[in-house]
């Protein structure tokens, strides 16, 4: 069997949900005493189609079950199962003590900077080859960014609610202003950059001297300019999406566990971003060629792991099934990319930044929360940010988890977002808490942003006091909203030279909406070959989200009215579970 889901395995796993549901008797719903309590009451409603039709019932989803038979080529459901660190496990390492900040001169009362020591303490575990700096108890005055560039090293504080860096600067005033490599008078800290960083050593420095030279970069798998890989093998055969195993011109580079890049390049028909949004036919009516900045994306660039070579055959198994189809006219290949930085964590912080009023909407100085940029494999948990511009950052992010983290305070532009290329992440147990002072007028707030191509990101067990489903333009695919309650109050945002709003295999699944507000969460006349499974009730108002293809769009929503009927409850771990 592999890699791949056995059918036997598939066809236990809904026959232990139908047993579960027989166990518990015929229309029972599937909800833990709590769960129940919870859960919300809506009176009336359709069911939707495939819908229960029965607010106390529970049922497997349809959806679901044809999932089951075709688990990595589903065309509304995307595969999300070996989303996040190492494909999703659910405990991160605990490296030994190899350094306490305290040591390198912090002080926990907040009497002096303890940026220097804790960078040094960071830089003393990367040269040993990895281990954790401990942050005790205490806070600490931070004036500089808190650089994690190694390998395998974990800055460990004691708790959320002990350890508390006080940050008192902001990126500008730090590394220096940032416009955007599209013109105009924008600050790219309103979506790049944090005041803890993880990102490769060598990668941070070219960016922020690109930075301070004006010169601004790219900010992905290829460098400042994008032209820092070489080619390691060309694909010999299509492939499609869902495939595992691909044939190659010369396997002779590659060897198992290398990490590597798949460049997609786009044809003069844009015949790959029709691809990316599901091929419907409104894709062949679309006006791709002015969408500068999503054009800017391309060569698509997908960051996998070598699984295993078969040189004789010229057949290289990856790590995940492909994310799209690898036809000849994109030149599909394999190339290097930048060494990221792996096995790397920020857990049990929480990081102050002196609270300063919100900044209006794209002028933002970079009093930001954390950033994982180059990042595979890393994680943050039990990290809460406090009165940032913007909260956690994932910006050409592979295979991460933020496990409990929350954004609080007064107001964020981007709580979470999810750019550049980023791909296979996990954000569960998450709170977006609501503002503590009102919005200042020409301000944004969006909410769990996605955009730039990110693909086969999950988004989990979430509690959002405001904000939205933020879906930011530049056609991101085949990405994951799964039990979430949210106070529905951003907007979406995204430069109309990005392009679409959506691409294909977005699922929205098991999602309660408190204010009854539709935008950027009931997806089904929006977005391509998509799923709405499970949200309650909502009404159209105070939105700006349109459709960007015309005719079919191929989309599919389910027990609508009553997500507390929807079985699975969590898409994302009822995939997990198939593994």
């Amino acid at each position: 069997m592999g890699m791949e889901i056995g059918r036997r395995r598939l066809l236990g796993g809904a026959m232990g949900l139908a047993a579960g549901a027989t166990a518990l008797g015929a229309g029972a719903p599937l909800l833990t005493a709590t769960d129940a309590a919870a859960a919300p009451r809506t009176a009336g409603g359709t069911g939707g189609a495939g819908g229960t039709g029965d607010p106390g019932g529970a049922r497997t989803s349809p959806l679901w079950q044809e999932f089951l038979d075709r688990p990595y080529t589903h065309p509304q459901l995307p595969y999300v199962g070996r989303a996040g660190y190492l494909g999703g496990r659910t405990s991160f390492p605990r490296p030994p003590v190899v350094a306490d900040v305290r040591d390198y001169g912090a002080r926990p009362d907040g009497s002096a900077d303890a940026a220097p020591a804790i960078n040094r303490a960071i830089e003393a575990a990367g040269s040993r080859g990895g281990g954790t700096v401990l942050v005790p108890p205490g806070t600490y005055r931070v004036d500089d960014v808190i650089r994690l560039g190694y390998d395998n090293v974990v800055l460990r504080g004691a708790g959320s609610g002990r350890t508390t860096l006080h940050a008192t600067r902001n990126l500008t005033e730090l590394i220096g202003p940032y416009g955007s490599r599209y013109g105009g008078d924008k600050s790219s800290w309103s979506w790049a950059g944090g005041l803890i960083w993880i990102c490769p050593d060598a990668r941070l420095r070219s960016l922020t001297d690109a930075i301070r030279a004006s010169a601004w970069p790219f900010e992905g798998w290829t460098g400042n300019r994008r032209d820092e890989w070489r080619t390691l093998t060309g694909l010999a055969a299509p492939a499609r999406r869902g495939d595992w195993t691909v044939t190659v011109e010369d396997p002779s580079a590659l060897r198992p566990g290398d990490r590597v890049l798949l460049q997609l390049a786009d044809d003069d028909t844009h015949s790959l971003l029709s691809h990316m949004a599901g091929d419907v036919e409104g894709a062949a009516d679309y006006v791709w060629t002015d969408k500068t900045k999503l054009t800017s994306y391309v060569p698509y660039e997908w960051p996998c792991r070598v699984a295993a070579v078969d040189r004789g055959r010229g057949r290289v198994t990856l790590d995940r099934p492909l994310p799209l189809d690898a036809r000849p006219a994109w030149q599909p290949r394999f190339t290097t990319l930048v060494p990221p930085v792996t096995g790397s964590g920020v857990e049990g912080i929480t990081l102050d930044v002196a609270e300063t009023p919100q900044a209006q909407h794209l002028l933002d100085k970079g009093y930001n929360g954390v950033a994982l940029q180059c990042a595979w494999d890393c994680w943050v948990d039990d990290v809460t940010v406090n009165n940032v511009d913007n909260g956690f950052l994932l910006v050409a992010a592979k295979a991460c988890t933020l496990r409990r983290t929350r954004v609080t305070g007064r107001g964020s532009h981007h709580p979470y977002c999810c750019r550049e290329g980023s791909h296979d992440n996990l954000v569960e147990d998450f709170v977006l808490a609501r503002r503590t002072v009102p919005a200042p007028a020409g301000t944004q707030l969006h909410g769990i942003n996605v955009e730039g191509l990110s693909s086969y990101n999950v988004w989990s067990r979430g509690r959002m006091e405001m904000g939205t489903f933020d879906t930011h333009r530049g056609m991101p695919f085949a990405n994951v909203r799964t039990e979430i309650t949210v106070d529905n109050t951003g907007s979406h945002g995204g430069d109309a030279s990005a392009g679409p709003l959506y691409g294909a295999r977005f699922a929205h699944w098991n999602v309660t909406v408190t204010n009854e507000r539709a935008g950027c969460v009931r997806i089904d006349d929006i977005a391509p070959y998509s799923a709405t499974v499970g949200i309650s009730e909502v009404r159209q108002f105070g939105q700006i989200d349109v459709p960007d293809f015309t005719g079919p769009l191929h989309s599919r929503i389910e027990s609508y009215g009553h997500p507390e009927a929807v079985q699975p409850r969590n898409l994302y771990q009822a995939q997990r579970a198939l593994r």
